[in-house]
């Protein structure tokens, strides 16, 4: 069995394989992690292999118990990739958006891809048809804007989202949504463009929490789900074990 583990800035999820099919899977609390993976390891000890994407930083003895029941292979920039990585920092790389590169990669060969997560923070990375890694970008995620705008100033409110539409605000809040909405889809909508003018047939692949949400409010989109950083690890794992 297998194990994939993707720990993000508030939430974790691992997911646990068989031969080649799921067979369960858990979110849990950062904070919580030890105790989880206690309980994971009693339920299926028949774990052999685990693969490790974080974007904070893990404790040590929670890497010392993941070294001594498995063969743990952690996501970094050292690590075998099925990708050229042009990053002029690749040390500075975040495993998420290394995990994410690998899945476009797998997933989608020989095409030139943008990848956008849309979680706390946004990310768009940019594989061009030949298997290299070009860059990307990090920009404020829709929670962001909001409580950025509520706490940088002193009469906006902290709004939440809502499915309706907004195009134009009537009201102080609606205003809000239609900014940090519209505003997230216009740039999405305008590197895709950019990209788009200097590579055929850009494929735009759109995951993590919001993705459903601005699917709805963009063109020509390959709305990836949230397993498709999972399905990715999975891969890379296989990729590195000899």
């Amino acid at each position: 069995m297998k194990l994939v583990l993707d720990i993000g800035n508030t939430l974790g999820k691992l997911v646990v394989y068989g031969q080649e099919n799921e067979v369960f899977r858990a979110q849990f609390e950062l904070g919580e992690m030890h105790p989880v993976l206690i309980d994971l390891f009693f339920d299926f000890p028949e774990i052999k292999q685990t693969i490790l994407c974080s974007v904070v930083s893990i404790e040590p003895q929670i890497q010392l118990f993941l070294k001594e029941k498995t063969i743990l292979l952690e996501v970094n920039s050292e690590m075998r990739l099925p990708f050229e990585n042009r990053y002029e920092t690749p040390e500075t790389l975040g495993a998420d958006r290394i995990g994410l590169v690998a899945a476009t990669v797998f997933m989608y060969p020989g095409k030139n891809c943008l990848v956008v997560d849309a979680g706390s923070c946004v990310t768009y990375d940019f594989i061009s048809s030949d298997g290299i890694y070009r860059g990307g970008a990090i920009s404020p995620g829709l929670q962001m804007r909001f409580k950025a705008m509520h706490e940088h100033t002193n009469k906006l409110p902290l709004v939440t989202l809502k499915e309706e539409f907004i195009a134009l605000g009537a009201n102080t809040q609606n205003s809000i949504l239609a900014g940090a909405v519209n505003g997230l889809v216009f740039e999405i909508e305008g590197w895709q463009s950019s990209l788009g003018r200097t590579h055929e047939d850009l494929t735009l692949i759109l995951t993590g929490g919001d993705a459903q949400f601005l699917s709805k409010r963009l063109k020509n989109t390959i709305f990836a789900h949230s397993n498709f950083l999972v399905q990715g690890l999975r891969q890379l794992l296989d990729y590195n074990t000899f």
